[in-house]
């Protein structure tokens, strides 16, 4: 097999992974691999976290994943120079041949996780092959599309899962018992370590194993939406028909599925519930945020739950009225679909009782650290919604029907670092 961008250009069977010469900081140009690496883009909590991670390191990933400027443009401008004078600095430098990259996480509590690294055959949905779960809101593929083809470069992996538990597992804890090419600790207290593979026999191996499967999205849906719109700019075949993704085999490595937390910039906690009344069932729980979760997790067993915070307290929210949810939630979709809490949440809440426009950056924020979400609330004065997480099974279940989740369902993890590995188009 190719490099990616310079195989045959027939469509796969399976998943069809491909090696390509990683971009990897030089460790003796950084102050320390841990202080330029970030978490994903979406999950920065702008702009603290930006701030925070730019004054980490000169060469912070984050000044690539997240540029600041005046426009737009003048953004993603910024971070096509500076990737292009990390390049000429030799701040990033390209390993010498084409491989795969084993990833391995640690925590301090025994989690555990190992997956691949490689450029993934890009497919439609309609193929069966990489499975989405969750609807993308347009202004955000807009925004990673325009950097991305500025910066001609897979910036940070994907989270894709699959079900395998064969050959490439085998590679991979074979792979591990060697000395790494990179090993950091970040400030998160993960571990992170990688590998080269690039033996033939390893390659190939990992490569027949996985055209055998189909993948799920695990977390990177805006992304891949943008893999797929500039594959379509570029004729084929090219290096737009691949993007960088992390495989993940769940049989092996279980992910975590968490929430993804809603902030409603505009609305106060007092006329949210306000509007609630007669609706759903509505109790105040002045207790810690960790008990108030606890509660949600048991309320969430009989039925669609919510809390609500901002003003000091937590308000759980339950026990939806049946005659708005039918008037609200539309029945053409399975019942595991109709019954989600984002559902509900996006259906019902947002767009007939609070009237939030779930695709505008002035209303509605998505964070996933909890504490976070209800700090800001607070601070800002606005209504944080916080979700209780949706099983796996359920996710692979819809998305195998071919049905989408609203935007924002779930946060599957550990997700990868992101400055660890990069991938350029031009090689």
């Amino acid at each position: 097999m190719n490099s990616a961008g310079h195989s045959e250009a027939t469509a796969p069977r399976g998943l069809e992974l491909t090696p390509f010469r990683g971009l990897r900081y030089d460790p003796e140009r950084v102050g320390s691999l841990a202080a330029v690496t970030s978490p994903p883009y979406d999950v920065v909590v702008r702009p603290d976290g930006v701030y925070h991670l730019q004054s980490a390191d000169p060469h912070n990933i984050v000044r690539l994943i997240l540029p600041q400027d005046g426009t737009p443009s003048a953004r993603n401008e910024r971070a096509a120079d500076t990737l292009r004078r990390w390049l000429d600095e030799g701040v990033l430098t390209a390993d010498p041949e084409p491989g795969l990259y084993l990833y391995e996480q640690r925590d301090g509590a025994g989690l555990l996780q190992r997956g691949i690294i490689g450029a993934l055959r890009l497919t439609e949905p309609s193929e069966g092959v990489v499975l989405p779960h969750e609807d993308v809101m347009p202004h955000v593929v807009a925004d990673r599309t325009a950097l991305m083809r500025a910066t001609s470069a897979n910036l940070e992996p994907l989270l894709l899962t699959y079900r395998g538990d064969g050959a490439t597992a085998d590679v991979i804890e074979r792979t591990a018992e060697q000395p790494p090419l990179l090993s950091t600790t970040t400030e998160d207290g993960f571990s992170h370590r990688l590998w080269s593979i690039n033996d033939p026999t390893d390659l190939a191996c990992v490569q027949t194993d996985l055209s055998h499967h189909q993948a799920l999205i695990a977390d990177g849906h805006h992304r891949w939406a943008t893999y797929l719109r500039l594959r379509a700019e570029h004729p084929s075949p090219s290096p737009w028909d691949y993007g960088l993704v992390l495989l993940i085999d769940t049989v092996r490595y279980p992910l975590r599925v968490r929430a993804i937390h809603r902030l409603l910039h505009t609305l106060p906690v007092a006329d949210a519930l306000a509007a609630l009344d007669g609706l759903f069932r509505v109790r105040r729980l002045d207790v810690p945020l960790l008990e108030a979760l606890a509660t949600l997790a048991d309320a969430a067993c009989a039925g669609n739950a919510f809390l609500l915070a901002g003003d000091g307290g937590f308000h759980l929210v339950d026990r939806p009225d049946p005659d708005l949810l039918a008037r609200t939630v539309p029945a053409d979709r399975p019942a595991a679909w109709r019954t989600l809490d984002a559902t509900v949440l996006h259906t019902t809440l947002l767009e007939h009782v609070w009237h939030i426009p779930e695709d505008s950056p002035a209303h509605i924020a998505y964070i996933h650290d909890t504490a976070a979400t209800v700090e800001k609330a607070e601070r800002d004065g606005g209504t944080a919604v916080l979700m209780h997480p949706v099983r796996e099974e359920v996710v692979r279940d819809l998305a195998r029907q071919g049905v989408t989740m609203p935007r924002k369902s779930t946060s599957f993890g550990p997700k990868p670092a992101s400055g660890l590995v990069l991938r350029a188009l031009e090689l």
